[in-house]
């Protein structure tokens, strides 16, 4: 079994969060340190360490994350104009928390992909 993790708390709403979506399957919230005006991160309500970890029992977990993440950015008023949608996979990936996790981020022009 995945170790537990700091998302694992706030699914349980142990720890506080500001929660925009929760369902059976998948918990929204605002990320604490926002790289651009809309920051969400969207996490299964289930471990699944890194993409790496997937296996094809996660792929209606990892397809409801696109939906909800389209419906937050409508909610959030920054589908218009777009936005990102990102995963970060181990340390050269930038993962910082073990628990599979979308970042979604808008509400401002992103710029390049990847710094130089």
């Amino acid at each position: 079994m995945a170790e537990e993790t700091i998302f694992s708390k706030i699914i349980r709403k142990e720890i506080p969060s500001d929660m925009v979506y929760q369902d059976e399957t998948v918990t929204a919230f605002r990320d604490i340190s926002p790289k651009a005006p809309t920051h969400i991160l969207i996490i299964p309500n289930y471990i699944i360490p890194t993409v790496d970890d997937v296996s094809e029992k996660d792929e209606q977990v990892l397809g409801h994350m696109f939906v909800v993440a389209a419906k937050i950015a409508r909610e959030e008023g920054i589908s218009e104009n777009g936005y990102r949608l990102m995963i970060n996979c181990r340390e050269h990936g930038g993962q910082e928390v073990y628990h599979l996790h979308m970042h979604l981020l808008g509400g401002r022009p992103l710029g390049p992909m990847l710094a130089r």
